[in-house]
Parts: C-alpha cells; sequence; structure tokens
C-alpha cells in the first residue's frame, strides 16, 4: 500500500491544490509513482475522465502534475453547487441527484465506502498518494460528519500538513488558532506547518518561524514565496475572476455569470502577447471587446434571467455584427430560443433564450459527459479562419438541443453571422484554434500578427516544473520525507 501525506488549511484558497500539485510533480522527479486525491471537492470547474466520468479540475490538473491520466479515483465525491443552498452529487463520476446541503449533511456519512474504495485501490496503484483537505481543518460545526479534512485523516491514518496563507494576513492566528481549536488526537497528526504566499525578503520572517514552532510545537515545514506561474485554478475564490480592465492589444470580455462553470477554458488565449482576458459583471463594464465569450454556467436558466436583469443581455445583442460572440455549454444554451427544463434537472422552469442563433434547449435527467474530438465545419462570419481545424475537449451537460443546419463542428454546434456555440469546454486548447482566432482579431484591428500557435501540453509541462522547482526550494523536503517514513 502507497505511503501517504495530507494537506490542510487554515481557510479556502490558502494554495492547497497547487502544493497538492507541486507535491505530486516533486515525487514524480524523485523517481516515485504519486498521485492526488481529494475525497469531496466542491467546486463548478470539473473535468471529463477518458472513461466519461465527472471529477474537479483541480484532480485532473494534479494528476497531470504526476504524469497521470486523470482517474475518477483521484475525487469520487464532487459537489457542484446549483443554488445558494444545494448541489449537484456526483459519485464516483455519475450524477446522484440534487440536494439541499441539509439533506447532504444527513447523508454525506453514507458515502464513506466510496471514498475507501477509490481511495484503497489508488493506493495499491502508487507509492505515494498526496491528499488534499477542503476548506477549513477546524470547522467546528462540520467535524461530527466530516470526510474530507481530520474525519478522512483518522479514516487513512495519514499525517497531515497545514497550510496558511501569510498573503491574506493573520498568518499566526490562522496556523496557531487552528491548532487551539481541533482535538489533541487531531493536532498529533500535525507533523508540519507551511507559510504559503510569501512575499518579500524571507530572512525577516525567521522570528515569526520560530514563534510559530515554540507556540504550536511542531517544525514549519517551509515558508513558499508567491510563486508566478500560469497553472489552472479553480477555486472560486481565483484572481481570474476579477474584472481587470483591457491592457492587451486585442480585449476578450467573458461574462461573469453567477454560476460559471470551467472558467479556465480561455486560459489558452492568456498565453499569447498582446491579448487580454477579463471577466464582465456589469453592461458598463462590457465596453467594445474584440471578442466576447459566454461561458458554460451550473444554471442556465437562472443565470439567463440574470444576464437580462443585469443589461448584459441588451449590451451584447448590441455588439452582433460588430465583434464575433461565442457561447460554450450552458453560454450556447443561452443563444438560443428557448430553455425549458421540464424535468427540473438544474431547478425546474421555462425561459426565452436570447434569440441570436435557431436553436432550443430541453433539459433532462440524463447527463452528457464524454471527451469528443473532431473539426469545426466550413463556417462563415468573422471567425471562418476557424473551418476545417481540429479540436479536442469535453462535454459535460443536462440539455439537448435542437440545432440548426448550420453547425458548428462536425459533431453539432452552431453559429449564425459571427454568433457561434457549441458544447465543447477546452475548444480553444488546440494551438492551432487559439491562434487563428487571435489572428483573426488582430486582423479585424487592421494589425498583423505574425505569432505561432503555443503548444498546450508543453507550456502546461513547463508551468508544472517552475511550481514544483520554487515549492522543492522553500519546503524542507527532508522532513517531507521523514513524515513519509521514505527516510
Amino acid at each position: 500500500m502507497a505511503k501517504k501525506i495530507m494537506l490542510q488549511g487554515t481557510m479556502s484558497n490558502v494554495g492547497k491544490s497547487l502544493l497538492t500539485a507541486a507535491l505530486c510533480r516533486i515525487f514524480r522527479q524523485d523517481g516515485y509513482s504519486a498521485a492526488p486525491f481529494k475525497s469531496q471537492n466542491m467546486a463548478l470547474n470539473s473535468y471529463i475522465t477518458r472513461d466519461g466520468l465527472e471529477i474537479g479540475r483541480a484532480q485532473a490538473m494534479q494528476a497531470e502534475c504526476a504524469g497521470l491520466e486523470p482517474s475518477v479515483l483521484m475525487n469520487p465525491i464532487l459537489l457542484k453547487p446549483t443554488t445558494d443552498v444545494g448541489s449537484q452529487v456526483i459519485v464516483n463520476g455519475k450524477v446522484r441527484g440534487n440536494m439541499r446541503a441539509a439533506e447532504y449533511f444527513r447523508h454525506k456519512k453514507e458515502l464513506i465506502p466510496d471514498i475507501l474504495s477509490a481511495f484503497n485501490t489508488l493506493s495499491e496503484r502508487h507509492d505515494i498518494i498526496v491528499i488534499e483537505g477542503a476548506g477549513s481543518a477546524a470547522e467546528l460545526n462540520l467535524k461530527a460528519d466530516d470526510i474530507v479534512n481530520m474525519g478522512l485523516a483518522k479514516l487513512v491514518d495519514a499525517p497531515v500538513l497545514l497550510v496558511g496563507d501569510i498573503d491574506r494576513g493573520g498568518i499566526f492566528a490562522q496556523l496557531l488558532g487552528t491548532l487551539m481549536l481541533i482535538e489533541n488526537d487531531e493536532r498529533e497528526r500535525i507533523k508540519g506547518l507551511i507559510v504559503n504566499k510569501f512575499r518579500g525578503d524571507k530572512t525577516i520572517f525567521q522570528s515569526g518561524v520560530d514563534i510559530l514552532e515554540q507556540r504550536g510545537n511542531v517544525p514549519v515545514a517551509g515558508v513558499v514565496p508567491y510563486i508566478k506561474c500560469d497553472i489552472e485554478d479553480e477555486d472560486s475564490l481565483s484572481d481570474k475572476l476579477g474584472n481587470r480592465s483591457a491592457s492587451g492589444i486585442i480585449d476578450i470580455a467573458v461574462i461573469r455569470l453567477p454560476h460559471i462553470s470551467n472558467y479556465t477554458d480561455f486560459d489558452a488565449f492568456l498565453q499569447y502577447d498582446g491579448v487580454s482576458v477579463r471577466f464582465v459583471t456589469k453592461y458598463t463594464e462590457l465596453g467594445e471587446p474584440d471578442l466576447i465569450v459566454i461561458p458554460g454556467t451550473k444554471s442556465t436558466i437562472a443565470d439567463m434571467r440574470w444576464l437580462r436583469e443585469s443589461g448584459l443581455e441588451a449590451a451584447v445583442k448590441k455588439a452582433v455584427g460588430k465583434v464575433p460572440v461565442f457561447g460554450i455549454c450552458g453560454g450556447y444554451q443561452m443563444l438560443g430560443k428557448k430553455i425549458a427544463d421540464p424535468e427540473k434537472s438544474e431547478g425546474g422552469g421555462e425561459i426565452e433564450g436570447m434569440g441570436l442563433l435557431d436553436t432550443a434547449t430541453v433539459f433532462s435527467a440524463e447527463k452528457h459527459q464524454t471527451q469528443t474530438s473532431g473539426n469545426f465545419a466550413q463556417i462563415g462570419g468573422m471567425l471562418s479562419a476557424l473551418s476545417g481545424l481540429k479540436f479536442s475537449g469535453y462535454e459535460i451537460h443536462m440539455g439537448e438541443t435542437e440545432e440548426n443546419p448550420e453547425k458548428l463542428l462536425d459533431c453539432g454546434g452552431a453559429y449564425s453571422g459571427s454568433v457561434y456555440g457549441c458544447y465543447i469546454h477546452g475548444i480553444f486548447d488546440e494551438p492551432e484554434v487559439s491562434s487563428a482566432v487571435v489572428k483573426t482579431l488582430y486582423e479585424r484591428r487592421g494589425l498583423h500578427f505574425d505569432g505561432t500557435g503555443i503548444d498546450r501540453r508543453a507550456y502546461k509541462e513547463k508551468q508544472f516544473d517552475i511550481l514544483a522547482d520554487e515549492v522543492r526550494k522553500n519546503l524542507d523536503m527532508e522532513l517531507i520525507y521523514t513524515i513519509l517514513g521514505q527516510r
């Protein structure tokens, strides 16, 4: 069976996901087979595995860091919020149904066999399992039924590294406060503290390290700097989702829907010099972009209503004919004439769409989830340069869309004039696709683009190595291996 080590945090967004990825990469570099594991993830950014199962996007990224094919074993439970008090519950990659939070909390301990089955199978196949917790290790009101932090650590007998975020302030209260609030047996599991996202000269924090070790009676395993690397982030608190003014030659505006999902679909454009991607929440922020994108959402009807009430629908329609508009998944559904949810797959109801594509969508209980690839059809409009290009990605959607004859892809989608839509997440990831879009947008400005498509896979591998190298330099890896029992 594999050795294991677990990263828990003092709160959300302290960097657990990236540190988990970094350790997976470091162990791989050191000759071990390491795999990530998160028993329960709550995220709208998800990924479809090769066998058509849905997991958190972070675990897919961590698997790539480890040099592994993403597997549902790495994330047996995924919660995708549909409302402020409810989520779609996905177990072993398949939808179990929608549950309100109170209902899920009553039943989640019933999922322990699924968690342990996944963990044990993964453990049989690898040398080291790097486990990621969720939120805070000291959620006192939730700990009785905990299956993702200390509750999981006890189930699989894992030593813990506790991670705090110094960039957000209060690092002593974060780490020492957490140690004070947890039970003695839980505190004994914590074998090291990590101060993450440090900016500046680390030598001035040496006295802080001493204080943490003296008062916490736990060694500091590292002070990790704020690392500048371009790696997919799934957290709802991601800096990427902040509205930023256009700073590039080309301005891509993504509508930040209230239940936005898979916003990593646009990361490919961030690799190009002169291209900016910003997320827009108000019609006054839209401005005059070069491309408007309506992304995926977990609550299509609710977000269509928000788009209309916010004034952004009218602003987007006003831009049609001046700039291309592209909808992905839920965004594609919104571009059509009607969206209906008779079986209450996402809350029920019916609403008129934007009417920019001659399509209509009806939701059903069956969720469509698959990896897919193919070619763009011979299309017209402002993005006609995409005609015939290869694409690859994955689909995750409850609805079926009745499409018009003007297909965007050889497997579906639609376009009308310069309005385009499809279900494919990752549609821009192929270098030929993203570079064709960028080149077109440059030319529409009367400019010449002489760049080339960027190999997304090679680019990500480079970023993974940057992350691992920086974390290795700033963590006490001798202590980490001692905790693992490998030294």
